[in-house]
């Protein structure tokens, strides 16, 4: 019996707007949406990675609904980058966050708040592409996780280190 192994692919900075609450919502949970800057949000390859990805956001937003429980949040995360190659990509992702002290003082947005661990935020990826260069990006499952980044006096960062999912 064999199973999955990951294969270090990229690493992504994800720089935080201010989240906007809307609140309960039809679906029955409270609804807050995330937006991306563009300024210092990225997404690059490690080093050993075939697909050569360096790319900035052009746009991105991410749709966050917390369970009933109040112990996870679900995010529906869709995004535009751009590479350098002068690429299009479309970089989407569903993923859960688990609460806990330390990542809700950064969500509360409290002035105690610190660097998390990675660990309680996990992602799938979806991108798309019409570059030939890097259509191999369609071809593969990708899975990240991620962490919060707090640096006083900047905005909140969320980075992900992403895996391809390989047999």
């Amino acid at each position: 019996m064999a199973f999955p192994k990951l294969i270090p692919a990229f690493t992504t900075h994800i720089v935080l707007d201010p989240s906007i609450p809307v609140g309960n919502v039809a679906k029955g949970a409270p609804l807050t949406i995330a937006t991306f800057t563009s300024k210092g949000s990225y997404l690059r390859s490690e080093p050993d990675y075939p697909i050569k990805v360096d790319a900035v956001f052009v746009h991105g937003s991410d749709f966050i609904r917390q369970d009933p429980s109040g112990k996870h949040l679900r995010l529906d995360v869709s995004s535009i980058l751009k590479d350098k190659s002068g690429a299009i990509i479309s970089y989407k992702y569903s993923g859960i966050i688990t609460l806990s002290p330390e990542i809700g003082a950064v969500l509360g947005g409290s002035p105690d708040a610190k660097t998390t661990d990675f660990g309680n935020v996990v992602t799938h990826i979806i991108f798309e592409t019409g570059s030939e260069e890097l259509r191999a990006m369609e071809q593969k499952i990708y899975v990240g996780s991620g962490r919060f980044i707090v640096e006083q006096g900047n905005p909140v960062v969320v980075e992900y280190n992403i895996s391809e999912v390989s047999a």
